[in-house]
């Protein structure tokens, strides 16, 4: 069991021959979620072979146009390919706004409804829970509304240990009882302990997602023990004074908050465009905080109890060729 995060986009601001702003793709629990959709998004998810029809909630931290250019282009390619299923999209309150006008603007309709979430950017919020997992968002600190989103799957049940229970000869018509935690009763009244008949379900795992935010120490307890947590570091130290001027983070902020907050892994993106050399800002984070990764564009984070795994999609692209 896991989860994993596909980076589609890890730049700042404009996007460059070889860089994309903002996206990602979460795939947790047999779901799809898409973080954010900056310019060029959708070809990124046909680059890394992600099928479309898979994506029922998309969720937009703030409206700068690096994290959701690509949001209407998207939805466009949706109904052009036929799509039918209900989309969900969360995001701060003038997104509907800005959607809907540009398709009245080019008399554009989409054969599947659109549903539109309003975030609130000053308290955490609840916008989806399941048996399954739950989201929500969380404030960040920046020049406009922008919010968190955390991610959280819930405890699956406990597995049945079918040798204890064949050797108790009870019954298959029991066994969800026993998954749930429940003692069972044999017919002469012996009662066998659920610990005795069941063994502990692999702990539930968490992402979050931070970006666009200056250092805030808020932000490491809405995070608390998260398996990965992306934070954007925009800047090094040596541009520390425009990371506070334009309210972004620098690497070793970043790095702060996953050491504040507990966290197992931190993923680093969101670079500006001044910078050539993006291993700098990993060399960085990892003086404040070791286990720091920096986000690469069309590489698979694959994250588990043993840690994480990373996996280039862009290789694999290139060898289908």
């Amino acid at each position: 069991m896991g989860f994993e995060l596909v980076v589609l986009g890890a730049a700042s601001a404009t996007p460059t021959s070889n860089n994309y702003t903002t996206s990602q793709l979460l795939k947790l629990r047999e779901h799809y979620f898409l973080i954010d959709c900056g310019e060029g998004a959708q070809k990124q998810l046909r680059r890394s072979k992600t099928k479309f029809s898979r994506i029922n909630h998309i969720f937009i931290s703030h409206l700068h146009g690096d994290h959701f250019f690509g949001l209407v282009g998207l939805l466009s390619s949706f109904h052009l390919l036929g799509r039918t299923t209900p989309l969900t999209v969360y995001g701060p309150p003038k997104l509907k706004e800005i959607v809907l006008t540009q398709f009245r603007a080019a008399g554009t309709f989409t054969s599947y409804p659109i549903s539109f979430v309003v975030t609130q950017h000053k308290v955490p919020q609840v916008l989806v829970e399941t048996d399954a997992y739950t989201i929500s968002s969380f404030p960040l600190k920046h020049r406009i509304a922008t919010t968190g989103f955390l991610f959280k799957e819930k405890p699956l049940k406990r597995g049945l240990n079918k040798a204890v229970a064949d050797s108790y000869g009870i019954p298959v018509c029991d066994y969800h009882w026993i998954k749930d935690s429940r003692d069972w009763t044999s017919d002469q009244g012996e009662v066998v302990a659920n610990a005795e008949l069941t063994t502990d379900p692999p702990a539930p795992l968490s992402y979050a997602f931070a970006s666009d935010t200056m250092y805030v120490p808020e932000t490491a307890e809405y995070v608390k023990g998260v398996d990965l947590l992306y934070h954007e570091s925009t800047f090094c130290e040596d541009r520390a004074d425009r990371a506070l001027t334009t309210m972004h983070s620098t690497a070793k902020e970043a790095a702060r908050v996953a050491q504040e907050a507990g966290a197992k892994n931190l993923l680093i993106g969101h670079y500006s465009a001044r910078y050539r050399d993006f291993d700098q800002f990993e060399k960085e984070a990892k003086t404040v905080f070791e286990a720091t990764l920096r986000a690469r564009e069309l590489h698979a984070y694959k994250v588990g109890h043993h840690g994480v795994e990373v996996v280039s999609l862009a290789k694999k692209h290139a060898d289908e060729k």
